[in-house]
């Protein structure tokens, strides 16, 4: 007998639509004001140029961030909104702020590039992080999340902003001939050479705010998204000054000694905070065998990422489609329950953490009977979950 799969999330999301129908209206009025941008230009030949070379490293840069964030798979719908923030929102009030500041204080270009334009556009793309901090907190579990969505939006930015930056070359501004031949030069400095700037420097921001959830302590979970904000003005300031300093010797000095030595430390930061990741997502799921929530022999299946392909390929093989999405379901569905109970040992536990993980459990029993487990080394039987919560 098989059964089909029904939504993963078992447990609503208290203002969930809201902030989607927010977020995404949100989007909708950025995209009229850049696409109202767009086309004061009257150029669209140049446009065209720009998207296209634009679109050339968003693929590989999402492909990162979406390998970091393989063990508990964000919601979709979250990542494209994060995306359309960065594109559209941040993009259009950043624009604004920068427009606003320059006519206030009318300073020369330099300070708006290296004081300005840091300031307004870090706020603008960490405040998507800081509405699902308060809107959406039950999708964030941690550090690696904050730096998931903090990619999303940083991409969506970058992408937008090289489309004005690469049109505008081929147009030919401030001396420059234009023409095809600048715009791939432009490309090649950020399509090329800085490709993860944008998402570098937001990234700050969303480890400050993953510091915040996983924290105890009152003071952490105030400063730490301020910190990350910070962080993220002076990286973007020092990157942004290096263009006005010593012409293009200092760009290229703080691009080798400050920006590459600074996306390494993030990466290697970002690859053990995945490594701790699946060690905590193994440790709370054996405690929960040990609760008797699942079978013990079940943990490899749901924690290591080649046997979680290994026994869908293994359910798809011997069930067919709705096996496949029984084996899905239930492997996304213990994740879910593993990081909620390791919040629940941490004592970091959100106030539904009862009723999530009871709700859980439950869509664990449901789905168990349906299983279709590897037979030569799968689970040797389900073992019922005990009677009560998750405490």
């Amino acid at each position: 007998m098989s059964v089909a799969p029904s939504p993963t999330r078992v447990v609503p999301r208290r203002s969930g639509l809201g902030f989607t129908v927010s977020v995404s209206v949100a989007m909708l009025l950025g995209a009229l004001a850049m696409g109202f941008v767009l086309l004061a230009s009257d150029a669209p030949g140049a446009i065209v140029v720009g998207a296209v070379l634009a679109a050339l490293p968003v693929g590989p840069v999402l492909g990162c961030f979406l390998w970091l964030d393989r063990y508990e798979p964000e919601p979709r719908t979250l990542l494209l909104l994060g995306l359309g923030w960065g594109a559209f929102v941040a993009t259009s009030s950043a624009l604004v702020l920068q427009l606003v500041g320059e006519f206030a204080f009318r300073a020369p270009q330099s300070f708006s590039g290296a004081v300005v334009a840091p300031v307004t556009e870090e706020a603008a793309k960490g405040l998507f992080i800081l509405l699902l901090l308060f809107f959406r907190r039950n999708e964030l579990d941690g550090v690696l999340d904050g730096i998931v969505y903090a990619g999303m939006v940083g991409v969506g930015f970058a992408f937008v902003e090289n489309i004005l930056y690469l049109s505008s070359a081929y147009v030919g501004e401030q001396g420059q001939l234009g023409g095809i031949g600048s715009a791939v030069g432009l490309f090649v400095v950020r399509g090329i050479f800085s490709p993860f700037a944008h998402p570098l420097f937001t990234t700050f921001t969303g480890i400050g705010v993953g510091l915040a959830v996983v924290s105890r302590r009152p003071a952490v979970r105030v400063l730490a998204p301020i910190g990350g904000y910070l962080l993220a003005v002076a990286a973007h300031a020092t990157w942004n000054a290096s263009a006005f300093m010593g012409g293009g010797r200092g760009f290229v000095l703080t691009y080798l000694f400050v920006m590459v030595p600074a996306f390494a430390l993030l990466a290697g930061f970002a690859i053990w905070a995945r490594r701790r990741e699946a060690r905590m997502l193994t440790d709370s799921l054996a405690d929960c065998a040990r609760r008797g929530f699942l079978d013990p022999a079940e943990v490899p299946w749901l924690v290591r990422l080649p046997a979680r392909r290994a026994a869908r390929r293994y359910a798809r093989q011997a069930g067919g489609p709705d096996a496949l999405g029984v084996m899905r379901e239930y492997q996304q569905t213990a994740v879910e329950l593993g990081f909620l109970h390791s919040r629940y040992l941490r004592g970091t536990a959100p106030r539904d953490a009862t009723a999530r993980g009871q709700a859980y459990v439950d869509q664990l029993i449901r789905l168990r009977p349906h299983l279709v487990w590897p037979r030569a080394t799968g689970p040797s039987g389900a073992v019922g979950p005990a009677a009560g919560g998750l405490a």
